[in-house]
């Protein structure tokens, strides 16, 4: 290698490349010679000496050098080969590849240039998988196409593997648009395009008017199953709950008859209109605009409302135990809301008016709140249900009971709330809260006054949520203004809420909002404020950020608090990891400790999309010295593993927390694990059967059970019963998609820590499981059937309790003398004789009674698998689902996936 003839160099370097893998040790002490000859430009075999050099250097573990030197080697470097040393090299170049095109540095041709080898070696191998992987990681909008396109048959595979894994990995929203938008390029350019995920492609790049172009072009065709198709697009949105999208998509679609004010007598007429366009037009504007899916699953849980009458009289009984306590008291009214959330039954409260009674002032107006949750989605007789409560006279200056009228204002809100203001009932409701919200800051009194505008506040705001009406948010702003802690609360939030997801299209407001809470000299209302921006940042990902950079650096804590969720809201679903980092850094740093149990809660509303990582990184924060953590812990595991169909992990980690020696983590602990084991039977799941028992011994132990904690098991016993037993928290679509209305109604839920109204939040939350399956008249065929691969008693409801029934006292036998024992003794010899005959019969007469007891009670028999419409699907069941496909099926989904086993199908007949 020292000799100056370019041969004699040429020979080494060819002898040692053929050695250096067995002699890389002896080669690295003369490493630096066969450096300087790959780097010498007069040498004509310097890729040769870069190529023994790139060995080398990959033996030594210098995998930097080895890339470096590998990527001089030139075509002494095989991106083809399967040995060891090049697979390596190749990941590293992937790796540096795709962060160089992070950080949009330039990128060096000779790397780039082994990276596209790669793409043609996963194409000619059939690897379309691992290549889109690659141009996704890369940011080749180029390739993520290519690998698509290329893959011939498997095209409709990879594009909806291609979907999944942009929701959950892709973290950059930018590109993650530019993707949905290539992707429902080539769904439309499909031959047999699967309409359900183009319209979902449409829905999140927000394409209302080619989402409406999709359904008419649906509707319009000849072929039965694609105007049934256009009904199922409907239903689906509807399930997302996006009330802006919704809203703007009736204003496109086209009217029936064409006429610009909507056609009532089309609406009145349907049956007499011509089966084909108008009719099926008229059909899809009834999903969209008028709450079919809501009705339908209205008159689902009323029907199959299981809630257990002795356990909501067995909870009101333990909870009176000890001192008389308005805070168990309000927890038990606001348990009974969510065990019968959505069943409108709210007879339990009806029977026991006395005991309601004792509520008073802010109680009064939570205990009039929880008919809200009872009656959420009875959106027709919603003013007629909430009548005797409601203000009778909107201009009188004078209110006879305002918390009682306040609270029914809020409760009309959470009736409407997921509807939206998008329908004929939810515009007249918004109608008549905003002018009860102008008629509220007429009142004389100033409890009143805040009463009032309290629930009207949030009445409108859970109406009009996401509808982005500006003169809502003005009129809500000067109550703001306004300077009164608990109304202005209530505006900041509600703004909140009409703003929802707006992000920077609201800047000016925001500014303002930030402005005024370093003015007011109010608590809640600077944390309202915090609130209401969060939820305007929500979904705005790296949009939101340098917003979140200043909120998380001011001084005052509560604009840090107000930060956490701005993260927990703008990330919602994404699982990014900067985000993680800096909530993690928050839970272990920050001074203040609300902003650090923020900071942790905001963990669960980030990972709800992969709850698998969660109880793996909230494992060591669970055990932290600060109790706020371990409380934020506990909320963040119910938030974010709400979804999991095992959460054994998650239940490990609170299992220790159920007995912590601070009162508010046994609450959160109890709540979180509740909110974990709904609908998990406890006969088949000993966790769940010793939760019910841990819930009902803490209620009934007013000696020993702190109230905080025993108004977390009142609390934690309303939501594992939630809606009669048949719904339970949902934040993530079926689609793969935040939920917006669900979220929110989470965030506010935990906001519950400062004010006890706020509980009744969580009912936005629910949703039924269900499979409802409905024809192109949308009725629901009772002869539609689907199988269950297992038995279906696993996934019962739990038994009903019963009543304990009384021992009767034994009466003492009276002293007996011993001639009159031997006189009995002697008469019972003569019976002896007729006694023994007796005896027989009754014998036959228990068998034959047994016998009737087995034929009443079918669950001896074998497993029962087969469900009919309506259904009720537990998540864990909706794996074990399968539809029937044989000629003895009438009527068969028009889309199957596995997405959609429960929530409202589309048949064909």
């Amino acid at each position: 290698l020292e000799e100056e003839d370019d041969k004699l160099r040429e020979n080494a370097l060819r002898k040692l490349i053929d050695v250096v893998d067995e002699h890389w040790a002896e080669v690295s002490d003369k490493i630096a010679l066969v450096e300087a000859l790959s780097e010498d430009e007069t040498f004509s075999h310097a890729d040769l000496a870069a190529s023994v050099a790139s060995r080398c250097f990959y033996h030594l573990e210098e995998y930097d050098d080895a890339l470096r030197f590998a990527l001089a080697s030139g075509r002494y470097f095989d991106v083809g080969s399967t040995s060891e040393y090049e697979v390596t090299i190749v990941g590293k170049c992937i790796e540096r590849y795709i962060a160089l095109r992070a950080e949009d540095a330039a990128v060096d041709p000779k790397l780039e240039a082994i990276v596209e080898g790669m793409f043609e070696k996963c194409y000619a191998i059939g690897s379309f998988k691992q290549a889109l992987g690659i141009a996704l990681e890369a940011q080749r909008l180029d390739k993520v196409e290519a690998s698509i396109v290329r893959s011939g048959d498997a095209v409709p595979q990879l594009l909806t593997h291609c979907m999944s894994v942009c929701q959950t990995l892709v973290s950059n929203r930018a590109f993650r648009r530019k993707v949905f938008a290539v992707l429902a390029r080539l769904y439309e350019d499909q031959r047999n395009c699967n309409y359900i995920e183009l319209a979902s492609c449409l829905h999140y790049l927000g394409e209302v008017e080619k989402y409406s172009s999709l359904l008419v072009s649906l509707i319009e065709s000849d072929d039965d199953a694609k105007y049934l198709l256009a009904y199922q697009c409907a239903f689906d949105l509807i399930e997302l709950q996006d009330q802006r999208f919704v809203g703007r998509l009736l204003e496109v679609l086209p009217r029936v008859g064409g006429n610009d004010g909507e056609d009532s007598n089309a609406k009145r007429q349907k049956t007499d209109l011509p089966p084909g366009r108008d009719r099926r037009l008229v059909t899809l504007r009834e999903i969209l605009g008028d709450g079919l899916g809501t009705a339908m699953y209205l008159d689902f849980l009323y029907r199959n409302n299981k809630t257990d009458p002795l356990g909501l009289k067995n909870l009101k009984t333990s909870a009176e135990q000890g001192r008389k306590n308005s805070v168990l008291h309000n927890a038990t009214i606001v348990a009974h809301g969510y065990m019968q959330a959505g069943t409108s039954v709210d007879s339990f409260l009806r029977e026991n008016l006395e005991w309601l009674g004792r509520a008073s002032n802010w109680a009064k107006f939570s205990a009039t709140a929880s008919l809200g949750v009872i009656h959420k989605g009875n959106v027709k007789p919603s003013m007629e249900i909430l009548s005797p409560y409601l203000p009778s006279d909107l201009q009188a200056g004078v209110s006879q009971s305002p918390y009682s009228e306040g609270g029914a204002l809020y409760a009309l809100g959470l009736i409407h709330a997921c509807e939206g203001a998008s329908s004929h009932d939810g515009n007249s409701a918004l109608e008549y809260l905003s002018n009860a919200l102008e008629a509220a800051g007429l009142q004389e009194a100033e409890n009143a006054r805040e009463a009032l505008q309290h629930g009207a506040c949030l009445g409108v705001g859970l109406v009009a949520m996401s509808s982005g009406d500006t003169d809502l948010a003005e009129k809500l702003q000067s109550i703001v203004y306004n300077d009164n802690a608990v109304a202005g609360e209530a505006a900041a939030l509600a703004m909140g809420m009409i703003m929802l997801g707006g992000g920077a299209k609201y800047e000016s407001v925001i500014e303002d909002l930030l402005s005024y809470s370093k003015d007011t000299s109010h608590e809640k209302i600077t944390r309202g404020l915090g609130l209401a921006i969060a939820m305007i940042m929500f979904g705005q990902e790296e949009a939101a950020d340098t917003l979140i950079e200043q909120l998380c650096r001011d001084k005052d804590p509560l604009l840090r608090y107000g930060g956490m969720y701005a993260i927990g809201m703008a990330y919602a679903g994404t699982a990014n990891n900067a985000a993680i980092r800096r909530l993690l850094h928050v839970a272990v740093s920050d001074v203040n400790n609300d902003v650090r149990r923020a900071a942790v809660t905001a963990l669960g509303f980030l990972i709800v999309n992969v709850p698998e990582r969660l109880p793996e990184l909230i494992a060591l924060l669970s055990e932290s010295y600060n109790p706020h953590v371990r409380y934020g812990a506990c909320m963040a595991l119910g938030i974010g593993c709400s979804s999991m169909d095992d959460p054994t992990e998650a239940l490990q980690l609170l299992e220790h927390l159920k007995e912590d020696k601070v009162d508010f983590v046994r609450q959160g602990a109890l709540i979180a694990a509740a909110m974990l084991l709904q609908q998990h039977n406890p006969e088949h799941n000993t966790k769940a059967a010793t939760l019910r028992t841990k819930l009902a011994d803490t209620i009934a132990d007013a000696k020993h059970s702190p109230t905080m904690a025993r108004m977390g098991a009142i609390m934690a016993t309303g939501i594992i019963d939630a809606g009669g037993r048949n719904v339970t928290i949902e934040l993530m679509s079926r689609s793969g998609f935040p939920k917006p209305p669900a979220i929110v109604g989470m965030l506010l839920w935990t906001q519950y820590w400062y004010w006890y109204p706020m509980m009744h939040m969580l009912s936005l939350s629910f949703a039924p499981t269900a499979l409802i399956g409905v024809n192109a008249e949308l009725d629901l065929p009772v002869n539609f059937e689907v199988d269950c691969d297992k038995d279906l008693k696993e996934f019962d409801y739990p038994k009903p309790l019963q009543e304990k029934k009384e021992k009767k006292q034994v009466r003492i036998k009276a002293a007996v003398l011993s001639t009159t024992a031997k006189a009995k003794a002697r008469q019972a010899l003569k019976k002896s004789d007729s006694s023994t005959a007796m005896e027989e019969d009754d014998g036959e007469e228990d068998k034959a009674e047994a016998k009737e007891t087995k034929e009443d009670h079918p669950e001896d028999e074998g497993p029962v698998t087969k469900l009919t419409n309506p259904l009720r699907v537990t998540r864990n069941q909706s794996n074990y689902i399968s539809f029937k496909t044989d000629s003895s099926q009438r009527y068969t989904p028009v889309y199957r996936d596995a997405s959609h086993k429960t929530g409202i199908v589309v048949l064909q007949d």
